[in-house]
């Protein structure tokens, strides 16, 4: 019997503790957008074909559950799309959140298993929000040691 072992292109495997990439989540509007930003240059994530799926932002009602799923599938869709984690992110939301609202939504984004680098209001940001909190959120992201 032959073994034989599948190596990392770079012959090890990634660091667990390093940090994944930043996204930008754009809530703001009535569907949530992901975004990803490499070198200034920002592009929507789209999901893979067979795991389409449409996320509504929830309304002013919604509790933190409904939000953690949210937060979660669009840190799940960038990581299938980019195929590698994701650990933080620019929020923009559709109003500047005041300082207790703000603390919620760090804790929310925390149990979806998003660092929030940043939350933004819709209104601070260009016509594209989703893609301007991308290229924010590779401004902000933590770079490896």
């Amino acid at each position: 019997m032959k073994l034989f072992q599948i190596e990392e292109p770079d012959g090890g495997p990634a660091d667990p503790s390093a940090s994944g990439a930043a996204i930008g989540i754009d809530a703001s509007g009535p569907l949530v957008e992901v975004a990803i930003s490499v070198g200034g240059n920002a592009v929507i994530l789209a999901e893979r074909a067979g795991f389409e799926r449409v996320l509504p932002v929830p309304g002013d009602w919604a509790g933190t559950t409904e939000w953690q799923e949210v937060l979660e599938a669009a840190r799940m869709r960038a990581e299938r799309a980019l195929a590698r984690p994701v650990t933080h992110a620019v929020i923009v939301l559709a109003h500047v959140p005041d300082p207790d609202s703000a603390e919620r939504w760090r804790e929310i984004a925390e149990q979806a298993g998003l660092g929030v680098l940043r939350l933004a209001a819709k209104t601070e940001l260009p016509a594209a929000p989703a893609l301007a909190a991308a290229i924010l959120a590779e401004d902000l992201a933590p770079r490896p040691d």
